[in-house]
């Protein structure tokens, strides 16, 4: 369940071949986490068919009226994957993409099957990460109109785990974390300032706390802290507010969190995770199910991760980071 933090890259409908979307050039190579897990553990975690699935808003919820079931919109994806780029919170339970009724409708499909499985809920960008709301916090952390956006989004993750729950009381439900876009490539020289970068922080942790205290006392969830994985992998700003981050040496790359397509940088060009992001990401989540949840996922080996870089990466690092693309 998402925003294009999960929508597969693959998707040529969304991302028509030849574009500069997705990882440009290196789009064949580029991944999301959903693709190196589908591609690394399909065999333990079945993200469902690989195909074209839903149709527009309006015909589908012509279907659903009808008494049938559809969904919203168009793409090309794994199945069960029904994150859209550019979805916000409403976008769960409402609207015209309604993503985890129209999930629950699958798992109705198969109840045996997801007493084992796990729903990953990741979103909340689009809602109150963009820089307009970003600039709000740095001025106030307890901002009215970027508070009451994150209400809303607990409310309704919320309200999507207990219509998970009342279905399929036994599928685990991992609640992702709000990323700090402050530490995004295209967003460095802004709030320089020590105080705003604290205020953010704070704002979010509005966020963050409420997903934590909610899947804390329940074994069936748990939450996966974004901000602070991704401080463990490239650091942050120096206490002057400044860029500090640290570059990763990984299979012989040296992966900087600057933009670009080329699998050394941590963002692509259109700003969003490259691919040793998403790798990474997705080992460190195999990580957390086996830990929180028991269920003896093989752990994602480096290697495994090095053997998904395009052919000769290494000799074909970028210093340099290039022209960021459009907001998410």
């Amino acid at each position: 369940m998402g925003d294009s933090d999960s929508h597969s890259y693959q998707d040529r409908l969304s991302f028509p071949a030849g574009s500069a979307l997705r990882g440009g050039a290196y789009r064949d190579t580029t991944l999301q986490w959903t693709e190196v897990l589908a591609r690394l553990r399909g065999r333990e975690l079945d993200p469902g068919k690989w195909g074209v699935y839903g149709s527009n808003g309006l015909l589908a919820r012509a279907y659903e009226l009808a008494g049938g079931q559809a969904r919203a919109p168009r793409k090309q994806d794994y199945r069960y994957n029904f994150a859209v780029s550019g979805a916000g919170c409403e976008s769960l339970m409402g609207g015209s993409i309604r993503q985890v009724p129209r999930l629950v409708w699958l798992m109705d499909q198969a109840p045996q099957r997801w007493r084992k499985g796990v729903v990953v809920i990741r979103i909340g960008v689009n809602s109150f990460g963009t820089a307009d709301s970003l600039e709000r916090l740095a001025r106030d952390p307890a901002d009215a109109e970027v508070q009451g956006a994150i209400s809303e989004c607990i409310r309704t993750v919320k309200a999507s785990v207990e219509t998970i729950h009342r279905r399929h009381p036994e599928t685990r439900i991992v609640l992702v974390g709000i990323f700090d876009n402050s530490h995004w490539a295209k967003y460095q020289g802004r709030w320089q300032s020590p105080q705003q970068l604290a205020n953010i922080r704070q704002g979010l942790d509005v966020f963050d706390h409420a997903l934590g205290r909610m899947a804390q006392p329940d074994r069936r969830l748990a939450f996966f802290d974004d901000r602070a994985w991704f401080a463990d992998h490239w650091g942050g700003r120096d206490a002057a507010g400044r860029p500090a981050y640290r570059p990763i040496e990984f299979g012989g790359l040296r992966v900087e969190n600057s933009s670009g397509d080329g699998p050394d940088h941590a963002t692509l060009g259109d700003g969003h995770a490259g691919l040793v992001w998403n790798a990474l990401w997705a080992q460190s989540l195999v990580n957390l199910l086996d830990t929180r949840f028991g269920m003896r996922v093989t752990p994602i080996a480096d290697e495994e991760i090095f053997a998904l870089l395009p052919t000769g990466a290494a000799q074909k690092i970028v210093s340099a980071p290039s022209a960021v693309g459009p907001e998410r």
